[in-house]
């Protein structure tokens, strides 16, 4: 399992290895937010979290991440990253980018064809793409896993 240090937003790779293996109990009734229902105590069927969480199992890889740029968008230091290099970003997806030798997780802008990297949190400032950096995107982001 690869180990890559960068800067403040990505602390570590993982590239994902396929385990068709647990299954956990998946409920049809949804959390309830407010009174719970005793009634809706049945079980819809086994979840495999790699049936949820991984689509394309080859372009898919792990990453840790470290700092706190992107705390609006629900993603906080520690947190562990699902990226799809199968997905196209689009304006608006959060990704994994290589920006000048570093690796970072940015929500892309796309306009006036100009090309931005966004920050989700106000401390930081967005990062303009232009035909000097050196850049390219790794993934989209697909899925944001941390503990409660």
């Amino acid at each position: 399992m690869p180990f890559i240090k960068t800067d403040s937003s990505i602390s570590e790779i993982n590239s994902y290895k396929e385990n068709k293996g647990t299954k956990y109990p998946l409920f049809i009734a949804r959390v309830q937010a407010g009174f719970p229902s005793p009634g809706d105590d049945y079980i819809e069927k086994n979840l495999d979290l790699n049936e949820l969480l991984i689509n394309n199992p080859s372009a898919t890889f792990f990453v840790k991440v470290e700092g706190d740029s992107m705390v609006n968008a629900g993603i906080n230091s520690g947190d562990t990253l699902v990226v799809d290099r199968a997905v196209e970003a689009k304006d608006k997806s959060v990704v994994i980018a290589h920006i000048n030798g570093e690796l970072t997780v940015k929500r892309i802008r796309l306009s006036e064809g100009r090309v931005f990297l966004n920050p989700e949190n106000e401390e930081f400032s967005p990062i303009e793409v232009t035909e000097e950096t050196d850049f390219d995107i790794w993934g989209v982001v697909t899925y944001v896993i941390h503990k409660v």
